[in-house]
């Protein structure tokens, strides 16, 4: 895995664990014949180092939504007495 990738995208992407989630993701999709969005370093560029270099470069990012709506105990459909 290429670090100064990797230390570039955790700038751009600082939670570990979404970061994580995105290289694996991606990996994936990669692997299963999606087409890169940026240009391959060189022809034997390992999957992981190419969706690093696509955070790198802004073409992929990531979007987290926060919610109110389920953070309230008293809208659980369940009964709640079961919460220790």
């Amino acid at each position: 895995m290429n670090m100064e990738y990797m230390d570039k995208a955790q700038e751009k992407i600082t939670n570990t664990p979404m970061l994580v989630n995105l290289i694996s993701y991606r990996t994936r999709q990669l692997n299963s014949g999606a087409r890169p969005m940026v240009k391959k370093d060189h022809p034997e560029q390992d999957n992981h180092d190419i969706v690093l270099k696509e955070i790198v470069e802004g073409a992929l990012t990531v979007e987290m939504a926060f919610s109110q709506e389920g953070s309230e105990v008293s809208s659980l459909d369940f009964d709640t007495s079961i919460l220790l």
